[in-house]
This record gives structure tokens, C-alpha cells and sequence, in this order.
């Protein structure tokens, strides 16, 4: 059975940061294609950013570049999103999800297999 777990969320003010945890378990993951994802209220998820776990090959979304950061833990099974410089707009429920496409970067949030239960991560001004 695979899980993702999130951690990390919060309250953080207007230019600070927060690092979001996904730990993976039930599989092997080194082949999968692993994303954060976010949900606005009254918007539709959104994707952030990409890693694909052999390569360690990443993609972000325009209006996270140079902000956020992901990247993976082999040993700990776990990836990670390094938010800084975060804004307002930031503001959503993120989550993890995994996709089983070897060697790719997934942004399409319906191809991902599987997801996280959601972190909420709130910047204030």
C-alpha cells in the first residue's frame, strides 16, 4: 500500500519560508515521478513543481522559480519543497503525489497515482 504523509505546513508571514516533507512508503520509488501540487479555495490544484526520482530532474511552475525548491532524500524515501520568499498568492493546501511514469516529469495532475492527504500552508501580509 502506498502513502504519502506531508508535513511542514503553516502560518508564515509575507517573505519568509517553510520546507514541505513527503514521505513515501509502500513502494520502491526510485523509478517515479514525484510532485507538489496546491489547491487555492475556489481554484483548481495547480502544479508546482517535479522531480523525477531517478534522474533527479526538476520542473517548477513560472511562479515558483527561483523561489521554491524541490528535491529527494534516497535514504529517507522522502521529497522535499523549500519554499522561500513566499507571498500571499502562496497561500493553499499542497500536496504530494507520485506518478509511476519512469524517468519523466508529470505536470498533468490526473496521471499521478497516487497523493498525499494535503498540508496547509497560509502566508499572511
Amino acid at each position: 500500500q502506498v502513502q504519502l504523509v506531508e508535513s511542514g505546513g503553516g502560518l508564515v508571514q509575507a517573505g519568509g519560508s517553510l520546507r514541505l516533507s513527503c514521505a513515501a512508503s509502500g513502494h520502491t520509488f526510485s523509478s517515479y515521478c514525484m510532485g507538489w501540487f496546491r489547491q487555492a479555495p475556489g481554484k483548481e490544484r495547480e502544479f508546482v513543481a517535479a522531480i523525477s526520482w531517478s534522474s533527479g530532474n526538476t520542473y517548477y511552475t513560472n511562479s515558483v522559480k527561483g523561489r521554491f525548491s524541490i528535491s529527494r532524500d534516497n535514504a529517507k524515501n522522502t521529497v522535499y519543497l523549500q519554499m522561500n520568499s513566499l507571498k500571499t498568492e502562496d497561500t493553499a493546501v499542497y500536496y504530494c503525489a507520485a506518478d509511476r511514469t519512469y524517468g519523466a516529469i508529470v505536470v498533468d495532475w490526473v496521471r499521478y497515482d497516487y497523493w498525499g492527504q494535503g498540508t496547509q500552508v497560509t502566508v499572511s501580509s
